[in-house]
Order: structure tokens, then sequence, then C-alpha cells
């Protein structure tokens, strides 16, 4: 019996592929399947796969034309015959006990899902995995139901407002099929999992969450779809189909709706902060009119948001433009400053980290700005994006 159908899915990945599939083959436990599913590549990715599939039978692969990440991962969830479904990104690699410990939680407690944290994996300017572990100060450490059993709103914000990381949980396939889960097939590799990730978590009755990290991602791949502003509104798309979705299932909407504007603000800023300035203005106007039409209806509320965030909201709905504006300067100052700060003295460079930290503060509040610095002296990535 298939205990996990791990889906990977490919594209001109021939530089990182073999590290990825020698993570899979090589996992503790043995009763997986790997489907590989090839998004017509141009490069030697196609030859990788069918190289290990020679030598494995685990592994079966789908070949395709060039259709996008959403499409790839539903022909990968159709063919898939596993009790669970996990996913590893190309590009990343997994521990060699992810999926046993992974699978042994889950069958165990007879779970819709059990997700774990995560490393961010660096080759440069040496190989190292810094821990991810999920924020289990603001979150429960027993089985629960996302959409019911989280209190309030501020702690359904927490659980939702985790980064979507599919690729480091693993979820029941009965749960999905019977639920309809999919992938919305969208071109290109842009937010994907945005859609897919709100779906499960609203829906699963039994969840469990692991304080273990497992999955290595790559932070250092240049080509990483996650670094291309080719698609700015995908994360709009994304969005439009959670609000649809909602509005199919009555029975979570009450609770859920709320949470919707503050996971939006929170993706769009993220997003409009990697624009550059004509696509970055066009993206914050779009923005504002989706978030002032959440603010009318009365699902916008102040009490999802902290004091900064709120602030930072109110000036983007009253004028996108001069938001922008304001942005976009204070962007090519900090931009300014740092070309400066290699031309300056010690003294001067630390007086402009200290006005840019005083920004930060003004901008994001204290306790944000305080992690963002430990951040900073200690490499290692804040717990949470809060």
């Amino acid at each position: 019996m298939v205990k996990v159908s791990i889906i990977v899915p490919v594209y001109n990945v021939e530089k990182y592929l073999r590290q990825c599939i020698d993570s899979i083959v090589e996992q503790t436990l043995q009763e997986i399947e790997i489907i590989c599913v090839n998004d017509g590549s141009t490069d030697s990715s196609l030859s990788i796969l069918q190289e290990y599939a020679n030598a494995d039978p685990r592994i079966k692969i789908i070949d395709k034309e060039n259709s996008g990440y959403g499409a790839s991962m539903n022909q990968g969830l159709a063919l898939a015959s596993g009790e669970y479904i996990g996913i590893v990104e190309s590009d990343d690699y997994a521990e060699p006990d992810m999926f046993e410990r992974l699978y042994r939680c889950a069958s165990e407690q007879n779970l819709d899902a059990c997700k774990a944290g995560y490393y961010h994996y660096y080759t440069e300017p040496e190989e190292r995995s810094i821990p991810c572990p999920l924020p289990f100060e603001k979150l429960p450490s027993a089985v629960f139901c996302p959409a019911t059993e989280l209190s309030s709103l501020r702690r359904r914000i927490n659980f939702f407002g985790i980064r979507p990381t599919i690729w480091s949980a693993i979820y029941r396939r009965e749960f999905l099929t019977d639920n309809d889960i999919r992938f919305l097939e969208t071109p290109g590799a842009s937010f994907q999992d945005t859609a897919f990730n709100f779906k499960v978590w609203a829906l699963a009755t039994r969840v469990k969450l692991m304080a273990e990290c497992f999955l290595h991602y790559r932070q250092d791949n240049t080509d990483s779809s996650i670094k291309s502003a080719d698609k700015v509104f995908c994360v709009c798309e994304e969005f439009a189909e959670i609000s649809a979705f909602l509005e199919k299932h009555p029975t979570v909407k009450p609770a859920l709706e709320p949470v919707l504007p503050r996971l939006k603000y929170d993706a769009y800023i993220w997003n409009y902060d990697r624009l550059n300035d004509e696509k970055a203005l066009e993206f914050i106007r779009e923005a504002s009119a989706e978030l002032a039409s959440e603010r009318a209806r009365g699902i916008c509320v102040r009490k999802a948001f902290p004091w900064y965030k709120w602030r930072i909201l109110k000036r983007i709905l009253k004028n996108p433009d001069a938001y922008h504006q304001k942005t976009a300067a204070e962007r090519r100052e900090i931009a300014e400053q740092h070309a400066n700060a290699h031309q300056t003295g010690k003294w001067k460079r630390m007086r402009q980290k200290a006005k840019n930290l005083g920004r930060c503060v003004r901008d994001h509040g204290f306790l944000y700005s305080a992690k963002e610095l430990r951040a900073a002296l200690t490499g290692k990535p804040s717990a949470t994006n809060l």
C-alpha cells in the first residue's frame, strides 16, 4: 500500500534536481510513490527524471507541455494513489525521515493534514540551513479544527496567516478529493499555493502541527518563481478564488470572512514591495479598491490589524497614489543611503542604520522592528510574519 504520494513539480531545474530526487528516494518511509510532473522543461530535467525512473519503480513521470504550476499539481493529484499527499519543490530537498515522521503523526491521529516547520537553505557564501519552526506560542499544540476551534479572530489570523508552505505538510488524499480541493490553474508559478492552503485549513477538521523542521527551502535560486514580478495580479486571482470558495461554504464563511482582508493586506503589501515603480503603482491602486470594498461591506475590521498595519491601510484606502509616492521616495532614499554607506566611515553608517531602524519602528511598530533587528544581527529569519 502506498502511504504517501509525493508530487514533485519540475520546470528547468537541472542544477538542483538530483539533490531533490535523491532526498526523496532515500526516505526512511519506503511505501511511497514519487510523481514527477515535468512542465515542458527545455533543459535536461526530463532526462534526469527518466534516469531515476529507470532505477526506481516508485517514480512516475508526467511529461506535459508548459501550462503552469497549478495544472502540474492538479495532474499529480489526479494520478496519486497514496493515503496521504506530500509535495517537494524540485529545487528543495527533504530530511531522510520527513515523510515517515509526518505519516506516523497523521495516521496515528487520523488527521486531515499534518504540518511541520522548515529550513531556509543557502549555499552562498557557505552552505547552511536556518530552522523556521512554526510559532507555537500563538498556535495550538494538540489536534484541532481551524475553522471552529480557534476561539478568537486574532487566533484565526495567527493560524491562517502562517506562510503557505504547502510543501512542509502532508494531506489526506480522500479529504482533498471529497472536498474538491485543487489548485487554481493560472499561468506560470506565482502564488498558486495561496488559495489551496486556505481551502485546506478552512475545511480540515483534524489538524496537527509539529515542532520539527524537515524540508530545506532553497533561498538562492535566482530563477525561482517567487522572485518573478511578471505576473503582478496573480495574487489577486488567488484571493478572488478564496472569496468564491467562502460563498460556496456558508458554514465556515462567518468565522473566516473577517480573516480574509488581513491575509490579503499582508500578501498584497509583500507583493507591492517587490514590484518596480510603475507596476507597484498599478498594483496598489487595485489593492486599495479591493480592500475599500471589503471595508464598506464590514468585513475589514480594525481588530484584525495591529495598530501600525491599520495606519498604513488607512493611508492606502485614503489615497493609494500618495501612499505610493511617499513609499517610492523612501525606497530611493534608503537605496541612496546604502550606496553612500559603502563610501563613508563607520560612524556615518551607524547613524544611517539608526535612521532606518527609526523609520521601521514608525511604519511597523516596535515588536516587528525588534524582531527584524534580531534577525539582521543573528542571520536568523523572524518566526512570524504578523
